[in-house]
């Protein structure tokens, strides 16, 4: 596999059904969706608000007007939003393809709805519980695959979030609770892998990572602002070219369990597959993880 992937390596996608959480113009997610719109494929955008889901459409139409899309609304840190999305979504029939890439990042301590850390419950149990209940339109493609998108801070995780999820904290650091959830992103991964080829399932799971890219996330994040912001600006690749991993992780020929992110020091440029910390490879960690998701969620699967 080359060391220099980029949107121009993508292959056909026509005739294949995607959905993109945290599809906000301009951002990640935008940027994939409009790369597998415009290959050809129906693309599903899935966001909170209604408005950044037309501002969204309009802008993928402005770039390819042929685009096939679709909208749904959900809110990844509400599992009653997410049952509901998902039940609307079952209408679609087979989902070849969908990337988990909705998330926060290091925000202020808030309890959701459900009663869990806003972090965790949206950058790992709504997506948790989102691939459960799509889960059998995706292996009714008779290829499907889940991309979530991770980050390179999965590595100042101080250690896995396997405490009780409804337990308030002693201490609250926002950078650290954000770590724990993009080193959730891959423990879910691997874990759902292996139990996807453990059941013969047709289906297969990766994982990405966007480097240091201009997004909204990035540039919107606590502390940043001012020198600092624009520092952020100077070190970052686009938006664009930070969704190349995600892309290369969601329609080349890969193995499961595979994680791409760029290719210089994992910081910009072009897509390779890139390597994670032992942490996030902890089998005992993956399957502790599994567990208490699915308490958290009430599904259970494969």
């Amino acid at each position: 596999m080359s060391d220099t992937w980029t949107a121009a390596d993508m292959p056909d996608q026509t005739g294949r059904t995607a959905i993109v959480t945290g599809p906000t113009a301009g951002g990640l997610g935008f940027h994939t969706a409009l790369e597998l719109a415009r290959r050809g494929a129906r693309v599903v955008l899935a966001g909170r608000s209604e408005e950044k889901l037309t501002d969204a459409a309009t802008a993928v139409r402005t770039e390819h007007p042929a685009a096939e899309l679709l909208t749904a609304r959900i809110d990844l840190a509400s599992l009653a939003s997410v049952r509901s999305a998902a039940g609307e979504l079952a209408d679609l029939g087979p989902i070849h393809l969908l990337v988990n890439n909705a998330g926060v990042m290091a925000t202020p301590h808030r309890r959701t709805e459900d009663g869990l850390e806003l972090q965790m419950a949206t950058n790992h149990f709504g997506p948790f519980l989102l691939t459960g209940l799509l889960l059998p339109q995706l292996a009714a493609s008779g290829g499907g695959r889940v991309v979530t998108v991770s980050s390179a801070m999965h590595r100042v995780a101080p250690g896995p979030p396997l405490d009780n999820p409804f337990a308030a904290p002693r201490l609250y650091n926002p950078w650290l609770v954000y770590g724990q959830s993009k080193l959730a992103n891959l423990l879910f991964t691997h874990e759902l892998d292996h139990r996807l080829r453990a059941a013969q399932l047709p289906v297969k799971a990766l994982a990405a990572h966007p480097g240091l890219s201009g997004t909204h996330l990035l540039a919107n994040g606590p502390r940043f602002g001012g020198v600092l912001q624009g520092a952020v600006r100077a070190m970052s690749q686009s938006a664009a070219a930070g969704a190349w991993p995600t892309l290369m992780a969601a329609t080349e020929d890969l193995p499961g369990g595979t994680y791409c992110g760029p290719a210089r020091w994992e910081v910009s440029g072009p897509a390779k597959v890139v390597g994670s910390t032992r942490m996030s490879r902890d089998e005992r960690s993956q399957r502790r993880l599994w567990e208490i998701s699915e308490r958290v969620t009430g599904i259970s699967y494969p």
